[in-house]
């Protein structure tokens, strides 16, 4: 049987995809205005700094509610976070928006954007290896089968008969950055994880102002000359689209889909890059069109997964949006505004009492059981 609500988060996990692959050409245009630690710098602030302006549009909004409360309000806060997730969030900053982008745009620097096509599909098996091997994610063969094709895939998407592909790409210290930015964000994505209860926009806006600055700064410190108006606000604005709105929406598939699934879905990113190189004038070869064959057959086999046992949920105190399901059957306090109509999203600490039971079900916040 088919998950459709699995599916309604596969598709914002192939939208965050989009949005991040779309990116790529822009960016190496932009490395000949910049350094790669202050284009990366950049990128991540212009991530942090639009998804401000929704943190600021939201909170306003739930200010002029006629439902709201000093409890709703501070529910888009920092306190979503709890202390204890507190280092798995510094350890995906410092992995995933300081290390990795400054690794990936000076790799990029030095071999084709082709090549590099192809190495960033490295980090959908690479997240997909972490998951099952260092954090008892449940990783079925289809997923390991879709990684795979995704990567086969990425290899037709960049390889040409020339050999300006894999086959004619030296192992230099450029190709060694770009797989080192992709194992990089691989561990992101696994610690990523552990605090994908919170909101989405928090943490891809604390992510996007602690990367950018930090790297900002460094770049500034060993000398970096700030680029002229037009190409500042180009990275600004590309990274709050291609980075910001991206990461957001990647946890927010994250949470509901797990590790793997999310990462598999994700390795289209390179695809949504070669559409646009297309809408800008590179012709359609035959090696394209076998590459999307392969991605939508990935693509189908994720959203095809059907997962079903007995299991059992042992007793769990968190926070998060949520719904009254068969995973939420608890009460409110009667000061609660979540309690008017707990049918629609809300967010608040809540308890969950064991159970068990069996369903069809994807590796979220509820079902991470060992199997």
């Amino acid at each position: 049987m088919v998950d459709f609500a699995a599916q309604r988060y596969a598709l914002i996990a192939l939208a965050a995809a989009a949005l991040f692959g779309a990116s790529t050409p822009f960016s190496k245009l932009l490395l000949g205005e910049a350094s790669p630690q202050m284009l990366g710098g950049l990128l991540y602030l212009g991530s942090g700094l639009g998804l401000s302006l929704i943190w600021v549009a939201r909170f306003l909004s739930m200010r002029t509610s006629r439902r709201s409360s000093s409890r709703s309000l501070s529910r888009i806060t920092l306190a979503q976070l709890r202390q204890s997730e507190l280092p798995w969030l510094a350890g995906a900053v410092l992995c995933g928006g300081i290390l990795a982008p400054v690794l990936l745009l000076w790799g990029l620097s030095g071999i084709s954007a082709a090549s590099a096509s192809l190495l960033l599909n490295a980090e959908a098996v690479l997240t997909t290896l972490l998951a099952a091997l260092f954090f008892a994610e449940h990783v079925g063969r289809r997923i390991w089968l879709a990684s795979m094709l995704m990567l086969i895939a990425g290899g037709f998407l960049s390889w040409s008969p020339g050999g300006s592909g894999l086959s004619g790409m030296a192992l230099t210290t450029h190709v060694m950055a770009v797989v080192a930015a992709c194992l990089l964000w691989a561990v992101d994505n696994n610690l990523t994880r552990h605090v994908a209860a919170a909101d989405a926009v928090t943490i891809a806006l604390i992510k996007g102002l602690v990367a950018g600055s930090v790297n900002l700064a460094l770049s500034l410190a060993a000398g970096a000359a700030m680029p002229s108006l037009a190409p500042l606000a180009g990275a600004l604005v590309l990274g709050a689209t291609g980075y910001g709105a991206s990461l957001a929406l990647y946890v927010v598939a994250l949470r509901n889909l797990g590790t793997a699934r999310t990462g598999a879905h994700f390795a289209t990113a390179p695809f949504f890059g070669a559409v646009l190189a297309i809408a800008m004038g590179e012709p359609v070869t035959s090696l394209f069109a076998l590459a999307l064959a392969l991605m939508v057959l990935a693509t189908w086999l994720v959203l095809t997964e059907s997962h079903q046992h007995p299991h059992q949920h042992a007793p769990l105190r968190h926070a998060h949006t949520h719904v009254h399901d068969e995973h939420h059957h608890h009460s409110h306090d009667a000061l609660d505004d979540a309690a008017v109509m707990p049918e629609r999203g809300h967010v608040h600490e809540h308890e969950h009492a064991p159970l068990t039971h069996a369903h069809t079900h994807m590796p979220d916040l509820h079902h991470r059981h060992r199997h």
